[in-house]
């Protein structure tokens, strides 16, 4: 049984796709037996398509309609990781008692800092989010 990852911003159309995107990517490059989808802590953007910034910039295929976190995720998933401190903190209470998913953030796997939020001007330098 795979490993599943819910990779998790504020709205699921800049940095949450793009770590799915890129994670399904490293995964299959490497073998890796891992379930990896998206989603925001906020409604804002449910049903629309990610930033189209993001797509020229990184070549990175992504199919994907933003959705939101729901209680179910928590029971679902074995790793959610948020994006910033404030998903992290979002995402704790939001998260079941009876909640298999261990919360974490993103950056906590490489050198322990969050995933700066693009979507007000930044995405189109910024870099491929890191994994």
């Amino acid at each position: 049984m795979p490993t599943s990852v819910l990779i998790v911003c504020l709205g699921n159309i800049c940095r949450s796709p793009m770590g799915e995107a890129v994670l399904k990517e490293v995964a299959k490059q490497r073998g890796l037996d891992v379930s990896v989808q998206s989603a925001g802590t906020a409604g804002y953007h449910v049903g629309e398509e990610p930033d189209e910034r993001l797509l020229p910039k990184h070549n990175i295929p992504i199919n994907h309609e933003a959705q939101q976190v729901g209680r179910e995720d928590f029971r679902t998933f074995d790793y959610i990781l948020g994006s910033d401190a404030n998903n992290v903190r979002d995402l704790e209470r939001l998260k079941p008692k009876d909640a298999k998913a261990t919360v974490a953030l993103w950056g906590s796997f490489d050198d322990g800092r969050p995933i700066a939020d693009p979507y007000y001007g930044g995405i189109v330098s910024s870099p491929v989010p890191k994994l």
